[in-house]
């Protein structure tokens, strides 16, 4: 599985732990920036990640920030991306098995490296359920395809 990653400055530390710890789990890891800790602006990064998920250049993304809420909110604007922030493991599955979400949004401020990890660890472990789910995916879908976005 090919992940795309990518932080602010206030998430950069968080993000190259989970770098690290994706490749050592064997995933191959596109990083997207930010690659220091210098203050940044975080939709150049979000922009960066959502964009390579959207065009199938990598099969997922995780995105840090502060909060992940900015993250989220700018990941969420490129078509076909569903970001999810997710700050305790049980968040982090739900986004994938209600959400299918395929950008994870994590709070770089909130979790310790090693409890981001966990979070992340979850969401690439969990399967979508499909079901009642996936039909309201669909509405979503059909409202991201009718809207004037």
């Amino acid at each position: 599985m090919r992940l795309g990653v990518g932080s602010d400055h206030a998430g950069f530390k968080v993000k190259e732990h989970i770098r690290e710890r994706l490749s050592q789990a064997g995933y191959e890891v596109v990083d997207y920036g930010t690659h220091g800790p210098e203050s940044t602006d975080y939709p150049i990064y979000a922009f960066r990640v959502a964009e390579a998920v959207a065009r199938g250049e990598v099969d997922a993304g995780i995105l840090v920030c502060g909060t992940g809420i900015g993250m989220c909110i700018a990941a969420n604007k490129v078509r076909g991306v569903r970001g999810a922030v997710a700050w305790s493991v049980e968040t982090g599955r739900l986004a994938k098995r209600h959400n299918n979400a395929n950008v994870l949004c994590l709070p770089g401020r909130l979790l310790e490296p090693e409890e981001a990890w966990r979070v992340a660890e979850a969401w690439l472990g969990e399967e979508f359920e499909g079901g009642r789910h996936a039909r309201r995916l669909a509405l979503i879908a059909r409202h991201e395809e009718d809207a004037f976005c």
